[in-house]
This record gives structure tokens, sequence and C-alpha cells, in this order.
């Protein structure tokens, strides 16, 4: 298990190669690390150069801590997460979201690529977050709580900030994006999700389902960030289409989006809210 002395040991790791201090920590998904390569200064780490920061083995997880700046806001990117499904920890999984708080940032945004399961949905739509079901059956704050990032109990109310959510919009309206809003419900995998799994799912209020992005939340709610999520419609989901699922479509719809999403992102970087 990870506790407060790892994460200090992979701070002081990081802060010998890198004095930037972040204001905005991004975590990109499937597909979409290309995001990570746009940073003005650009200075990269290798995820295993960090001691104790897990390593990622998911085609299109690049696995770097990528620092630098968008619109001269500062940033640190992880170019590429670990799930789950690949074994980690729970303590693990939410490591990088935690090195990258204690390294300065305020702003926690998450990308990922889902399934959809609204039938409104198109493949390539992207959607912001409005909020999530935890269907994983873990939780990153389970066991003795780190008393030295947050508290025992907190509130997920407003676990998807609305005034982010709304700079996002403006930002999309502009560029004449089209761009949903929904659930998001986390599931296990690295199975797909059957067609009954799918129709209960919808029953329960989700938009999209994908295998990430809530343990994140999670704990950059318990750190008292601020959190966007967007997240990329790359398939639809079981039942929904009658197309067989693959991962290889999931990087071929977000390197076909990856630029319309980069320009997203890097536009949302000038509105005052992350500033």
């Amino acid at each position: 298990m990870s506790g407060a002395a790892d994460l200090q040991t992979a701070l002081r790791a990081v802060r010998r190669r890198v004095s930037l201090t972040p204001r905005v920590a991004i975590v990109l998904g499937s597909g979409l690390g290309g995001l990570a390569d746009r940073l003005a200064g650009r200075e990269a780490i290798r995820y295993e150069d960090i001691p104790e920061f897990p390593r990622t083995n998911v085609p299109g997880h690049a696995g770097n801590l990528v620092f630098g700046a968008l619109h001269g806001v500062p940033v640190v990117a992880m170019q590429g997460r670990v799930h789950y499904y690949e074994g980690h920890p729970m303590d693990k999984i939410v490591f990088g979201v935690r090195l990258m708080k204690l390294l300065g940032a305020s702003i926690l945004f998450t990308a990922n690529a889902v399934g959809g399961i609204n039938k409104k949905f198109r493949v390539g739509d992207l959607m912001l977050i409005r909020d999530h079901l935890n269907l994983l059956g873990d939780h990153p704050l389970r066991g003795p709580n780190p008393d030295s990032l947050g508290p025992r109990f907190y509130d997920m109310t407003c676990a998807y900030d609305a005034d982010l959510r709304a700079a996002a919009r403006r930002v999309a309206r502009r560029m004449k994006l089209r761009i949903q809003e929904g659930v998001y419900a986390a599931c296990l995998g690295p199975s797909y999700e059957t067609p009954s799994e799918v129709r209960m799912l919808r029953k329960l209020g989700a938009d999209a389902v994908g295998m990430s992005t809530v343990p994140e939340i999670l704990a950059g709610r318990h750190m008292n960030m601020r959190c966007l999520s967007i997240s990329l419609v790359s398939n639809l989901a079981a039942g929904v289409s009658k197309q067989a699922l693959s991962h290889a479509e999931v990087i071929e719809t977000s390197e076909r989006v990856a630029g319309q999403f980069q320009r997203l992102v890097m536009e949302m970087m000038k509105e005052p809210e992350f500033k």
C-alpha cells in the first residue's frame, strides 16, 4: 500500500528534475495523450523513473508525467493512466493524482474514452461528466484515512465543478463544437458490458460507461481539488450498436477526434476559471 512516505519520496524525485509549480493537473486516457506533447516548455519524466509510481501497460497510454504550459497556464499531465483491471490497488490508481496535488495543482481535469449509452449520442461526440456512478466495487479512501491529504468524510454533491463545466460549454459554443453532458458509469472491465448490463445502466441514469476516472475524481475531491472531466464517445455500448466492440475502435476514434479535443482544452485554458 502506498502511503504518505511513498508520495513524499516520489515528490522529492520529481522536484529534483522539474521546478514548475502547476495550477492544472490533467489525466489523459486512451488515444488522447497527444495533448501533453503540445505543452510549451515541455519536460517529461517516465513513470518508471519516479519511485513508487505505477506503470501502465494499456495500448494508447504512453506513461509519462509531463510538465509545461497551455496558454500560459502551468500544467502537469499524466500521459496515460493506470486502471483497476490491470491489478493495481486503489491507492496506486490515484497515486498520480495525489502526487500532482502535492506538486501544487488545484484543478484536476481528466479525459477518457467511453461507450455511449444515451441513444442521442454519436461516435466522436464529447461529453462533459455531470455526475457519476461508482460501480467498481472499491474506493481509494477505503482503509485508514490519509489525514494529511483530506478528511475522513467529504461531500460529493458537486464532484464535477459547475463553473468549470460552464467554461467548457462556452468554449465549445464558440468553436461550434458538439458537446454533450451526462452521467458516467465506472465499471470494472476489462471486458465490455453486455447488452443487458447496458440496459441496466441506462435505467440507473447512466449516459456513458467506462473503466476509469471515478477513483481519480474521488481522490481529487478528497484533496479539495476542483474537478472537470470530458469523455470521448469512442464507440456505442453493447446493444446500442450491433457492431462488435474492440479497443482498436477506441484508439481509432480517439486519434480521429484528438485534434478537436486538443483545441478545445487549449482554448479552455484561456478562460478565467483556469487562470
